[in-house]
């Protein structure tokens, strides 16, 4: 599968500018390993306190 990773950075709210931006799959996969979730699984103010926990995830998710 070819990555779009351009496109994916348009849509990508990771405030870190990580080597990762835009490359989803590795994205994925490094916060998965880490126990956590990427930047867009969480609302901006959320992502910006740069607490990836599955904890931090769902307080956001409940505070919508």
């Amino acid at each position: 599968m070819e990555c779009k990773k351009e496109q994916n950075k348009t849509m990508c709210n990771c405030s870190f500018h990580c080597s990762k931006m835009g490359m989803c799959c590795e994205c994925v996969k490094y916060h998965r390993e880490l126990g956590q979730l990427p930047a867009c699984y969480f609302s901006e103010d959320a992502e910006a306190t740069g607490d990836r926990s599955v904890q931090a995830f769902l307080r956001d998710w409940n505070a919508r």
